[in-house]
This record gives structure tokens, C-alpha cells and sequence, in this order.
């Protein structure tokens, strides 16, 4: 069985504070199943908000070329998790994004990666959409951009209306993207 590093600081009072939870909802944090939860908890909670400590627009520069090419990249089917900053409970889908060029492209994993770096936080769709297309935006100043994301959110599904299947889509863009035709285009493309 593998050792598991030393908690944190920071775990180590993550892992308080959800003791405490255990014990507030009703259970013992010294049952057998339970006496490692806390330690669990907080470690996957940094884990899961990883993106505070990182830098998206270093995340594109870090790999950014000069190319003469513009015609519309796309990225699609972009597969992330992230915490809505509501009820703390996950949210997860699909990413798609295009940009097109004006003499600089990025390597096409740090796009996957920008999108991760915002996802790991506590979010909300329709901010995760925008801060995703201005950091392109900033990064490689393209002649536009255009993101869309199709998500499950189990705050939707778990409580309250408790609506299955449900998937809620948003999109964000600039650019040539404020054409409708080139906006079809893309919507187009990311359907096959």
C-alpha cells in the first residue's frame, strides 16, 4: 500500500473543519468507515481547486509560436469537472473552443490546460465560459475566439428541482465570431 505525503498545513485544518461537519450532520468521525474522511476531504479538495495557483495566460505563453495561418482552430469535446461556488457540489461537460489566428497559435494542450485552471475552482458556468475566452483572448490576441460549454450540474440533480439529464449550455465570443455566419460555422463543426 502506497504512503500518502503528510497533510498540509492547510489539509490539516480542512480535515478539522470536516470533522467537525461529520459530527454537525449527525455522525461519528470515529467510525471505523469515517476516521480517514477528513484526510480524504481535504486532499481532494485541493486537489479539486488546484486552479488558484496557477496562471492561465503563463499557461498559453508558455508554449506560443508565430505562424502565418488564419483559419479557425478548433478544440472540442474538451472533457472537465468543476465545483459550483453555490452548493460546493460538482458540475461537469464538454468544452469547445475556437479561436482564429493573427500570427500566433498556442500548442493545443494548454488550451485543455486553461480550460482545467479555471475549472478548478468554485465556479459558475457562465463565468467559467467568459474567463475562458478573455484569457485566449489576452493571451494570443486572436482575430476572435468562441467558447462553448454544454454541462450537468448535480446541485440540479442531487436537491432542490432534482432534474435528471438536464444540460445547460453557454457560449462566449469576440471577434469574427460576432458574425453570425462564422459563429454558425463553428457551431457547425463542433456537432460532427
Amino acid at each position: 500500500m502506497e504512503k500518502k505525503a503528510p497533510l498540509t498545513p492547510a489539509q490539516e485544518e480542512l480535515a478539522g473543519h470536516m470533522r467537525r461537519v461529520l459530527e454537525l450532520i449527525g455522525e461519528d468521525p470515529q467510525r471505523e468507515g469515517l476516521l480517514r474522511t477528513p484526510e480524504r476531504v481535504a486532499r481532494a479538495m485541493q486537489e479539486l481547486t488546484t486552479g488558484y495557483s496557477q496562471d492561465p495566460i503563463e499557461i498559453l505563453n508558455s508554449a506560443k509560436f508565430h505562424e502565418d495561418y488564419r483559419q479557425m482552430v478548433i478544440v472540442r469535446d474538451i472533457n472537465f469537472y468543476s465545483l459550483c461556488e453555490h452548493h460546493m457540489l460538482p458540475f461537469y461537460g464538454r468544452v469547445h473552443i475556437a479561436y482564429i489566428p493573427d500570427g500566433q497559435v498556442t500548442g493545443l494542450s494548454k488550451i485543455a490546460r486553461v480550460v482545467d485552471c479555471f475549472a478548478r475552482r468554485l465556479q459558475i458556468q457562465e463565468r467559467l465560459t467568459k474567463q475562458i475566452r478573455e484569457c485566449i483572448q489576452e493571451a494570443l490576441a486572436p482575430l476572435g475566439v468562441m467558447v462553448v460549454i454544454e454541462a450537468q450540474h448535480t446541485c440540479m440533480q442531487m436537491r432542490g428541482v432534482q432534474k435528471q439529464g438536464s444540460i445547460t449550455t453557454t457560449s462566449d465570443f469576440s471577434g469574427a465570431f460576432n458574425q453570425a455566419k462564422t459563429r454558425q460555422e463553428f457551431l457547425q463543426l463542433i456537432k460532427g
